[in-house]
């Protein structure tokens, strides 16, 4: 479904990924993993189209999408959800929701995709009415994925969505994943929570100063003690 070649980025001059090469396919939960500055978030930007300056190539279903906007690429079913949530905090939870499906393929079901983010998250229909900038760290994230589902995605990017949440939500969080994964999904996940998300996912890189350095099934690289010592600091 994502296919991911040779992909370098760059900050002005300084090149922050190198010969990046992932593959997502159908279905499929794949983690990024890594300590931080790793280059993880990165390739996120890359991958939705913001920021950064790259080259390489991108395809989604074997289509290239490396030289569209990020709205393009969201009209295609490549859709972020960023990290720190990026919410319209004075905007009522309702009204974020629907802007999450203002994309052109998203529009004509979304009263039928909203009641099925409801029913997948129902604090936000307990919500509905609420600013959503008044909504907990963890209603908050449960908004942010909630509104990208509202876009229909092929393919949805999590970008570190534990960040800051208390134990609570980290768990709610990995059971809506997984409700996410029965419903054949695509996702690829940049986590900190190694535990929680090398358990969830199919396959998993790990990234290291913008190199992958390993790979493997999820379940394997947790067992794997280069992994704990040299780049997870467990």
């Amino acid at each position: 479904m994502l296919e991911v070649s040779n992909l370098q980025a760059f900050y002005g001059p300084v090149q922050v990924l190198h010969d990046i090469n992932v593959v997502v396919g159908d279905g499929e939960i794949v983690a990024l993993v890594g300590a931080n500055a790793a280059g993880k978030s990165t390739l996120m930007f890359s991958l939705a189209g913001l920021r950064t300056r790259c080259t390489g190539a991108i395809r989604l279903d074997q289509e290239p999408i490396d030289s569209l906007p990020a709205y393009e690429r969201v009209l295609r079913g490549l859709v972020l959800v960023p990290e720190r949530r990026r919410l319209f905090a004075h905007m009522t939870v309702l009204e974020n929701l629907e802007i999450g499906a203002y994309a052109q393929q998203a529009r004509p079901s979304r009263f039928e995709t909203m009641e099925k983010v409801y029913a997948l998250l129902p604090v936000l229909a307990e919500r509905r009415g609420q600013a959503a900038g008044s909504l907990s760290g963890g209603e908050q994230q449960m908004l942010a994925i909630g509104r990208a589902l509202m876009a229909k995605p092929r393919v949805l990017l999590l970008d570190e969505p534990t960040e800051g949440l208390a134990p609570l939500f980290v768990a709610r969080l990995f059971e809506v994943i997984e409700t996410l994964r029965r419903e054949n999904f695509t996702i690829l996940i940049v986590e900190q929570n190694v535990h929680h998300v090398l358990r969830a996912a199919d396959r998993a890189y790990v990234l290291e100063n913008g190199h992958i350095v390993m790979q493997g099934k999820g379940t394997e690289l947790l067992a794997d003690e280069r992994l704990k010592v040299a780049y997870l600091g467990l």
